[in-house]
C-alpha cells in the first residue's frame, strides 16, 4: 500500500491513506472534551495512538487504554507528532512506555534516522529490563545492521554490556556480521568478559568459524 505523507499547518506530519498494522504517535498539546460517547477523552501531554484514518474526518485512537474517535483536524492542527516512540522508550529504558507501545502494536523493528532499531538502543543504553521485554516478542529483527554496520550486539559488547551481550548469544544474535569498518562485535568489546562470552558461543558456531578462517 503505497501511503502519500503530507503536512498540515506545518505542524502535524500523518498518511492520507487507511493505516493497517501501522500505528501514528502523537502527544496532545491540549484536552479534547468528546460530546458523544464514541469520541475519546484525552489531556494535555496524553500519548495518543492512531491506528485507523480510513475515515477522513473521525480517526481510530487510543489513550490510557481506552479506545475511541479522534477529529483528524484535532491531531492535524493540535497534537504534535512523535518519531519512533519505542526507540525513545529504550533510549531512556522507560518500560511503562515500552510495554505502552507494544499494547498498542507500534511496530517494533522500525528504523529511526541512523538506522537503529528500539533493541540497539536498549543494547546501547544498558537497558537490561527494556532489552528483556524486546528479546521476549516474537518478530524481533535481533541482526538488523544500522548505518554504520552495527548490530545491537556490535553496541553492547562496545559498551561493555556482557549480560546484554549474553542475553543477545542466547538468543542466536548473529556473531560473523562485520559492521563499515569490517569489524566484528567480538573485535569491538571493550571489556574482557563480553569477549569471553562471544570467544565461547563462537566455539559452536560453524559460521563464525568460516568467517574467522576466511580473513
Amino acid at each position: 500500500m503505497n501511503c502519500t505523507v503530507t503536512y498540515i499547518h506545518t505542524n502535524a506530519r500523518f498518511p492520507l491513506c487507511s493505516l493497517i498494522g501501522q500505528v501514528k504517535v502523537f502527544r496532545a498539546m491540549f484536552t479534547f472534551d468528546p460530546r458523544t460517547p464514541d469520541e475519546l477523552y484525552f489531556e494535555e501531554g496524553d500519548i495518543l495512538y492512531i491506528s485507523d484514518t480510513s475515515d477522513s474526518n473521525w480517526w481510530k485512537g487510543t489513550c490510557r487504554g481506552r479506545n475511541g474517535l479522534i477529529p483528524s483536524n484535532y491531531v492535524a492542527e493540535q497534537a504534535e507528532s512523535i518519531d519512533n516512540p519505542m526507540h525513545e522508550a529504550a533510549k531512556r529504558g522507560n518500560l511503562s512506555w515500552l510495554r505502552e507501545c507494544l499494547e498498542n502494536k507500534v511496530g517494533i523493528n522500525g528504523l529511526d534516522k541512523a538506522g537503529n532499531t528500539a533493541l540497539y538502543w536498549g543494547c546501547h543504553g544498558g537497558h537490561k529490563d527494556v532489552v528483556e521485554i524486546l528479546l521476549g516478542q516474537s518478530n524481533v529483527e535481533l541482526n538488523q545492521q544500522n548505518k554504520l554496520g552495527d548490530t545491537a550486539l556490535h553496541a553492547a559488547a562496545w559498551k561493555g554490556y556482557s549480560d546484554i551481550v549474553e542475553m543477545l548469544l542466547n538468543k542466536n544474535a548473529r556473531m560473523e556480521i562485520k559492521n563499515n569498518e569490517k569489524k566484528l562485535a567480538l573485535e569491538m568489546a571493550t571489556n574482557a568478559q563480553c569477549a569471553s562470552l562471544i570467544k565461547r558461543k563462537q566455539g559452536g558456531s560453524e559460521s563464525f568459524r568460516n568467517v574467522i578462517n576466511n580473513r
